[in-house]
């Protein structure tokens, strides 16, 4: 098994006890005691965990959030494969809400040409939109300056009044027992609201994030239909008890 596969199988085992001891790790894996240590020690490094006597475990951090400048430099080939699913269940004639994120921004070139009107949350989103020529409403309230993102009571109230075919949202975790989480309460609020307005709920959410808890719950699993680019056939599975989950096809 290579390294790189060696650290992804570790990093699933986590996903899935928290707490993983170097032994069990040996004996599943297939190497020497030495070569599971220096793989946690890499892994450390990178910080993705935290080694404990014995083994290692998840680092959580529950309350962290990247601004919109690095999240769009991540992972952006699997966001766009998330993306253009997504983009399949959009309509001629849907109203939709796209939620701030670098997921969902990643949509925008899969609705062009689409008869539409969208409502977001984002300003990234809304000048890109004027762009391609849909028609757009930006909710009003606060700027937050890291994501570009309107929160705040006044788009929590002028949400309210919509209501929508589909929303599509992104998250920072989909957990099997926690549901879905973001670090920011606003934000949560704003996303739980977006969410009951609508008749599907779609979250945008890549394979890192799947099995994640951060500081805020947004739902339950149950509420969403998630889109992603992989899941483990065991985390599948798992996903699928409690809700609807979907792979794009690469």
């Amino acid at each position: 098994m290579l390294t790189e596969e060696r650290h992804q199988a570790i990093l699933r085992l986590l996903d899935q006890q928290s707490v993983v001891k170097s032994q069990e790790l040996s004996t599943i894996l297939n190497a020497s005691e030495s070569t599971i240590r220096r793989d946690l020690q890499e892994l450390e490094n990178a910080e993705l965990l935290e080694r404990v006597h014995g083994g290692a475990k998840r680092i959580l951090n529950l309350g962290f959030e990247q601004d919109m400048t690095e999240k769009t430099v991540k992972n952006t080939q699997e966001k766009q494969i998330i993306a253009s699913l997504a983009a399949q269940f959009v309509h001629d004639g849907d109203v939709i809400y796209l939620d701030a994120g670098s997921t969902t921004l990643e949509m925008l070139p899969f609705l062009s040409g689409k008869t539409i009107t969208v409502v977001t949350n984002s300003v990234h989103h809304a000048a890109k939109l004027g762009d391609l020529n849909i028609n757009t409403v930006i909710l009003g309230g606060s700027l937050k300056l890291s994501t570009k993102a309107i929160t705040g009571a006044t788009g929590m109230e002028q949400l309210s009044h919509f209501r929508f075919n589909k929303v599509f949202m992104g998250m920072n975790g989909a957990h099997l027992e926690f549901g879905l989480t973001t670090p920011d309460p606003e934000e949560a609020a704003l996303k739980r609201l977006a969410i009951a307005q609508a008749e599907e709920a779609y979250v945008l959410i890549d394979q890192t994030k799947l099995n994640k808890v951060t500081f805020t719950k947004v739902t339950e699993l149950e509420d969403v239909i998630i889109l992603t680019n992989h899941c483990s056939p065991e985390l599948f599975e798992q996903f699928q008890k409690k809700t609807t989950i979907k792979e794009a096809i690469q």
